[in-house]
């Protein structure tokens, strides 16, 4: 019998988002229904709401969360009712090529639930990343919901579950940061910070936060930075040169995603250096270099799709590190919100006020 429960939808391209009460089925075969404790504010829910990932309104948001197993479904054999959980938007299919060539972190046809969650008149929803967990309850598939130790906190926990993840993979995963690497990193919001916070776990003995907002590089801090560059108002590439004797970084991870700091990140970096976009770019964006350049400079230029990460690896190690304080989760939570309190959270991200809004239910 389906759940009636409150949750926060984008009805419109634009407009602010409602709070409903929707219909939650019970899960069916492959699937699980979970309770959610706690969801961050993603930008990438502001994306969905502004209509600039598609348009398939009206969209259930949320996809940042943790909770608890209530039920599960036919065939579902390694998750129980009180497991507690946090939500991954990559789930391995384990069958398309990229999962039977060994590398099931790029999965091309990752798991979702089935079953549709719908407005009371039936009207379809479109779940965040195929997950839609600002609600109190939410419907995923199986592989989707990771287990992981019932110690952490769930407003800190589930933030592994996108932008720490992703900072944090582009760091470790899609860098490949090593031990006395030199590190920059442009744009010291969640996930910038994540990748500063990942740099330094894997031992790089330089990284260096790059921001236009004194603000947040004081917060980068925080994380590991250990030299910061507001670019506001001094040539970054000059300065990331001048902190690495000359040379330029190992690894620029771009957590941005804009035309200027992917040139940026890739004049900053060493010959031969990685740079790692993992900053989302609108889809009308463009990037000129000269290829003489590409071809000259060496190196890698990459994409870190969510970290290059395997939940069901990656999710226990970083709340493991949390737990043992290696990982400071607790530092990215700037504030605890009711769920009518989303659209006002939008409103801060924006004006760059909180690392995290965190929905507490």
């Amino acid at each position: 019998m389906p759940h009636e429960v409150h949750a926060v939808v984008a009805a419109k391209q634009g407009a602010p988002v409602e709070l409903q009460t929707i219909l939650v089925p019970d899960p069916g075969p492959g699937e699980v229904l979970v309770a959610v404790q706690a969801c961050g504010v993603c930008h990438t829910d502001l994306h969905y709401r502004d209509g600039a990932i598609n348009d398939e309104f009206p969209f259930l948001l949320g996809h940042e969360a943790a909770g608890v197993i209530e039920s599960v479904g036919p065939g579902v054999t390694d998750l129980a009712p009180g497991d507690y959980v946090v939500l991954a938007w990559r789930a391995p299919c384990g069958s398309c090529r990229s999962c039977r060539r060994g590398r099931p972190w790029y999965c091309f046809d990752s798991r979702n639930a089935s079953q549709p969650m719908t407005l009371l008149d039936g009207t379809p929803l479109a779940p965040a990343l195929g997950i839609g967990a600002f609600a109190e309850k939410t419907l995923v598939a199986a592989g989707q919901a990771v287990k992981v130790d019932p110690a952490a906190c769930p407003e800190a926990a589930g933030l592994i579950g996108c932008g720490v993840m992703a900072g944090y993979g582009a760091a470790v995963h899609t860098g490949g940061v090593g031990s006395g690497d030199t590190v920059a990193v442009i744009g010291c919001g969640g996930v910038g910070n994540a990748a500063i916070a990942g740099a330094s776990i894997a031992g790089a003995r330089r990284v260096i936060a790059v921001d236009i907002d004194d603000r947040k590089l004081d917060g980068a801090t925080r994380f590991g930075a250990t030299h910061t560059v507001n670019s506001r108002g001094t040539d970054p590439i000059e300065a990331v040169r001048g902190l690495t004797g000359g040379n330029g970084a190992d690894v620029v991870i771009d957590a941005v995603g804009r035309p200027e700091t992917y040139r940026q990140g890739f004049y900053m970096r060493d010959l031969a250096g990685t740079l790692v976009q993992v900053g989302v770019p609108d889809p009308d964006m463009r990037i000129d270099l000269p290829l003489i350049d590409l071809f000259s400079r060496g190196g890698a230029l990459k994409s870190s799709w969510y970290g290059d990460c395997l939940p069901s690896r990656d999710f226990p190690v970083l709340i493991d590190r949390y737990l043992s304080g290696r990982l400071d989760l607790d530092g990215f939570v700037t504030e605890t919100i009711a769920l009518d309190e989303v659209e006002s959270a939008f409103d801060k991200m924006r004006d760059g006020q909180v690392l995290r809004s965190v929905v507490v239910l």
